[in-house]
């Protein structure tokens, strides 16, 4: 069974149905899901919006994120074994489903201190702060952060990472609850409305005057520009993800030159893990921080798989804190 997409749309487009699964080819996994992770990028997928990766052909199953259990290898396999405890986050789409298959080269194994939920609520966000923090702008103690939606998945993990790499992280929220979430939870010494269109006069204050060091863009539209503003001269803007739709162009004397000679750059996951090596050592890393403790997953929604539609509607309705995995009922 599989969540199967026919026709773009909203979450009410999301069936659940009987797929046939082929066994594994060459250099393939058939897999037996147990945790499937829920990602913006679904909801562009369902809606037919490729960002970044290119929209599957419909009919389709969504989905980049999921741990389970190896259940066969095709030829030329060597990279995992059956039995496996395995997480993979990535194309080709297709985790909403009890069994699929997938290019061994691009599953990672688990190790025994991570549990499923965590990995398929995680994986993808961890790999993706670690080229965020590590490789994109290289975040070092002492330096001043900016953190869009700081009570998300995606927030709650850069702001407990920046603290273990001892940066001071200021982190954009929409409500005051979700203030509370993302200090409690994300490690933020300070937390900002985005939606009070003065926000970058607030962390020009908390900063003292100065700017933040970066901003770890993924609102888009509706911040982009003020996040411009929040930024000292030669500070680097990541725009990651667009919640709010892609941002205006940018002009690159008046938006970059005159605000002092900023950087800007759009990074994405398949850039910075095509090389196996690389995906590995963003897996090691991100494993490393878990299990240490430094960062803590808040997996605070679940939903059956069979339910995606539910979840997806939770998930763009801005309600959600935190992460969202749908879990798999095997017989």
């Amino acid at each position: 069974m599989a969540v199967v997409l026919h026709e773009q749309g909203g979450p009410e487009k999301l069936r659940w149905e009987r797929v046939e699964v082929p066994p594994p080819g060459r250099g393939e996994a058939r897999l037996r899901h147990t945790a499937v992770g829920l990602n913006y990028v679904d909801t562009y997928h369902r809606a037919g919006v490729a960002h970044p990766w290119p929209v599957p052909p419909r009919p389709c199953v969504l989905g980049l994120e999921a741990a389970g259990v190896v259940l066969d290898v095709g030829p030329h396999v060597d990279e995992v074994a059956v039995g496996d405890r395995v997480v993979y986050a990535g194309p080709p789409a297709g985790a909403y489903a009890e069994e699929r298959v997938y290019p061994a080269a691009n599953l990672v194994r688990l190790p025994d201190a991570v549990d499923d939920r965590t990995a398929a609520a995680s994986f993808l966000r961890g790999i993706t702060a670690q080229y965020l923090l590590h490789r994109t702008y290289p975040v070092r103690p002492g330096d001043w952060v900016l953190v869009h939606a700081a009570a998300g998945g995606m927030g709650l993990i850069l702001g407990q990472w920046c603290r273990q790499l001892g940066a001071r992280a200021i982190g954009t929220v929409s409500t005051d609850a979700k203030a509370r979430v993302a200090r409690e939870h994300g490690g933020f010494e300070h937390t900002v409305n985005y939606r009070d269109p003065d926000f970058p006069l607030q962390v020009r204050a908390i900063t003292g005057g100065e700017g933040v060091h970066v901003v770890y863009e993924s609102i888009g539209r509706d911040t982009f520009q003020r996040s411009l503003d929040c930024l000292r001269p030669l500070g680097v803007c990541a725009a990651y993800g667009h919640a709010s739709g892609a941002p205006d162009p940018i002009d690159i004397v008046a938006d970059l030159g005159a605000r002092g000679s900023l950087f800007v750059t759009r990074p994405a996951v398949m850039h910075y893990t095509a090389r196996r090596e690389d995906l590995l050592a963003a897996a090691g890393a991100w494993f490393d921080v878990l299990a240490g403790g430094a960062v803590r997953v808040h997996v605070a929604n679940t939903h059956p798989l069979r339910e995606a539609a539910r979840a997806h509607a939770a998930l763009e309705s801005g309600t959600t804190v935190g992460q969202t995995v749908l879990l798999v009922d095997h017989p």
